[in-house]
């Protein structure tokens, strides 16, 4: 990691999604956000009412249907299934969030994280944020040679894993910081209370087209204060 931060638009000129990715979904896109100077301390009132109505919205979508029936989230169980990962096993981040707000509710855990959550919910897309300041080299998503290393824990302890051979991960110059998709994100670029800038991405199956991804991007923006950012749409953008 440099001494440097980055500026908005390094992560993003690099990024890239590789062509093995796009055969195995044609439809998918992502798109990539930074946000500088980000309020990364706990969450405040007005993260609460967000994350209430995330729960709310959850549960009256699945109080008429089963989470797998949830048309976005049946779309990334397809997408799940076509790298070889069971859904029912390892959920795609959407399923999960969705399943979890309409239980027991969201897990409050810092303002960006919950912020995050709550807008990843009320539209029905896989969010995830990464510290910008963490990350080395632009974001690239590829299908795994298993060689990869993927920085977790077990038992509270830090450890390293390593995704399945042919598995859809994020990852950067270092290593991996998202396994399958979306599933789960590495302890290294997580964001902190620390955390000054950030990048997040926003993952797209259809239904999902790209007015509504933009749509989410914008809210997330503006639940964060965030007057200044960049963006990049993948492919094409």
């Amino acid at each position: 990691m440099t001494d440097h931060p980055h500026t908005a638009l390094d992560p993003l000129t690099g990024a890239a999604v590789s062509e093995d990715v796009f055969t195995l979904r044609p439809d998918y896109r992502a798109l990539l956000l930074t946000v500088d100077d980000v309020d990364a301390g706990p969450g405040d009132e007005a993260s609460e009412a967000l994350l209430r109505r995330a729960e709310s919205s959850a549960r009256e979508e699945l109080a008429s249907q089963p989470a797998s029936q949830v048309p976005h989230v049946a779309a990334w169980r397809e997408a799940y299934r076509a790298f070889g990962a069971k859904p029912k096993k390892t959920a795609s981040s959407l399923e999960a969030l969705l399943r979890r707000a309409a239980g027991d509710g969201l897990p409050r855990i810092n303002r960006l994280t919950d912020v995050y959550n709550a807008v990843s919910v009320l539209h029905r897309v896989p969010l995830g944020g990464e510290d910008l300041h963490r990350y080395q080299g632009p974001p690239m998503l590829v299908r795994a040679t298993g060689e990869e290393s993927f920085e977790t824990a077990s038992a509270g302890e830090p450890v390293i894993d390593h995704p399945a051979p042919g598995e859809v991960v994020w990852r950067d110059d270092v290593g991996v910081t998202c396994r399958r998709w979306n599933w789960r994100q590495c302890r290294r670029t997580a964001l902190t209370t620390s955390t000054s800038a950030a990048l997040f991405i926003l993952d797209a199956l259809e239904p999902l087209d790209d007015d509504a991804l933009h749509a989410a991007a914008d809210a997330l923006c503006q639940h964060l204060g965030a007057d200044s950012s960049a963006r990049r749409l993948l492919p094409g953008g």
